[in-house]
């Protein structure tokens, strides 16, 4: 009989619940997941109903354990990662009083300006380690007080999606320090609860929960989950972590000097470092990690993969055809005409700021440029210039962080633009970093089931459980200084854009 013992990661995304039960060497045993709606009641709204994640958490339990066939005692640690900034609150029964607010909702513009203006933007960056977000939970609280004060007024419990999750499974009302960052209520250099922001929401600190590091355990899995499930309750509950952290330690990005670059919709450039680095402008987010007593800081790019999937919808008909005629990616189709074109496109430059702007410009009314188009410019030169901006615009995240003196060595590569090789090879010779790519396609679930081994005593610390449970494909590329200098001179004109543009923008944007 096999000694083996597993671990479950549950990734609670905004569109589904994918849970995976792992081996406690990182390989894929069983994963199941369950899709649920988001509503928008309002235009710039955005919510959930918490009662679905616990429906969707459940089912897709039950799914792996059962499928996998795995005595329900060999199951030692269970880990939750999670979407971030969520506010759910609960009553004194522990009733859910509302639909939860999630990260994507826009709302919260005057609650953010007012604490602001209670708190001044460098108290807010000294001790959240950010300015006040629309996205963050602190801005939330404080909309529900403004608007819905009958609601807060019966709140006790104040909790996020995971945490919520975690709550129905095991009793426990617990968060830990990476997903609490996102919160705006964390002294993120001090790892624990602050009084300030907890009195600038109108809360008491007793409607927080406790506040771990992510590998820490929190709890176990009670009767009731148990026998819905066919979990044991000897599975014990760690910290988990959000969804960027998760993914950090799922990718093995654990330790000094290691980074990752995605290119989904949006673009996050994603460094550890073993001190709180702030930056003093808030830039960038700096984020308590899931490794204890460490931090992350992130860039991030609104308009990435969003803008090659902004010009296939509007300007690539024959392309959308050809490829639902040959079964081919329409990307493939795009990038190999791309690949015609040289360096810098004959010197057409694309701004990728389709949403406005995050790192490193801080910009909502910025706006999408091509510059320089002249008569010889073809489609293959603008799908090109399009890959070649969001890449100097995620350059301009690299760019933030080394002045921070946080200096990467290497860089992985995941979501969906990861797939091209093309956008990898920009990326390498751009950023004039190694650049790889991740064995796992779930790391999110792959990260908080690594920081379930470590809670359960399998290994010692997370960068012990990361070197046996993450992997990166052999594919990796090294830059090619030519190449490298090339592209810094396009940058460098790129980077110069903005700041010619910056008044015109504000212009049109009041117009």
């Amino acid at each position: 009989m096999n000694n083996m013992k597993y671990v479950i990661g549950i990734d609670l995304g905004t569109s589904a619940t994918k849970t995976v039960l792992f081996d406690v060497e990182g390989s894929i045993v069983a994963s199941a997941s369950y899709e649920y709606p988001m509503q928008q009641p309002h235009n710039g709204w955005a919510e959930q109903n918490p009662s679905d994640w616990y429906v969707a958490a459940i089912t897709t339990l039950k799914k792996v354990v059962s499928e996998s066939g795995v005595d329900s005692a060999d199951i030692l640690s269970l880990g939750i990662s999670g979407q971030m900034h969520g506010l759910v609150m609960l009553d004194e029964d522990c009733k859910v009083l509302r639909p939860s607010i999630l990260w994507c909702d826009q709302r919260t513009g005057k609650e953010c300006d007012e604490l602001t203006e209670k708190l001044g933007r460098d108290t807010l960056i000294k001790i959240t380690a950010n300015p006040a977000l629309t996205g963050f939970t602190a801005s939330k609280i404080l909309w529900v007080k403004n608007n819905e004060p009958e609601i807060f007024e019966k709140c006790r419990h104040i909790l996020l999606p995971k945490d919520y999750l975690r709550f129905r499974l095991t009793g426990e009302f617990a968060t830990e320090v990476s997903d609490a960052s996102g919160m705006q209520l964390l002294d993120v250099p001090n790892r624990k609860w602050s009084s300030v922001m907890i009195d600038a929401v109108g809360i008491k600190e007793e409607y927080l929960a406790k506040v771990y590091e992510s590998p820490e355990i929190t709890g176990y899995i009670n009767e009731e989950t148990a026998s819905l499930t066919g979990l044991s309750t000897t599975t014990s509950v760690v910290g988990g972590a959000g969804d960027n952290a998760a993914a950090a330690v799922g990718m093995g990005v654990v330790e000094e000097g290691k980074a990752f670059t995605t290119i989904g919709t949006s673009g996050v450039v994603f460094a550890h470092t073993d001190n709180p680095v702030i930056d003093p402008e808030g830039r960038v987010h700096t984020f308590c990690c899931a490794v204890p007593d460490a931090w992350h800081v992130m860039g991030v790019t609104q308009g990435a993969g969003l803008s090659m999937q902004w010009f296939k919808n509007n300007f690539c008909d024959t392309e959308v055809s050809l490829a639902n005629k040959s079964g081919k990616d329409v990307y493939m189709i795009t990038d190999s005409m791309a690949s015609d074109i040289s360096v810098g496109c004959d010197k057409l430059i694309y701004l990728p700021y389709l949403m406005g702007e995050r790192t490193p410009h801080l910009d909502p009314d910025c706006r999408g440029v091509f510059f320089g188009i002249s008569a010889i410019h073809t489609k293959s030169h603008f799908i090109r210039a399009v890959l070649e901006g969001v890449t100097y615009s995620l350059y301009d995240c690299l760019l933030v962080l080394k002045e921070m003196n946080i200096s990467p060595e290497t860089m992985l590569l995941c979501g969906g633009g990861a797939k091209s090789k093309l956008w990898k090879n920009m990326i390498c010779n751009t950023f004039g970093l190694p650049v790889a790519t991740s064995r796992s396609s779930e790391a999110p679930a792959l990260g908080v089931a690594i920081l379930a081994t470590v809670g359960a005593g399998v290994y010692n610390s997370v960068p012990e459980a990361c070197r046996v449970m993450t992997s990166i494909n052999s594919d990796s590329l090294q830059p090619e200084a030519d190449i490298t200098a090339e592209y810094r001179k396009y940058h460098s004109v790129y980077s110069s854009l903005y700041k010619s543009l910056k008044a015109d923008y504000k212009t049109l944007a009041l117009l």
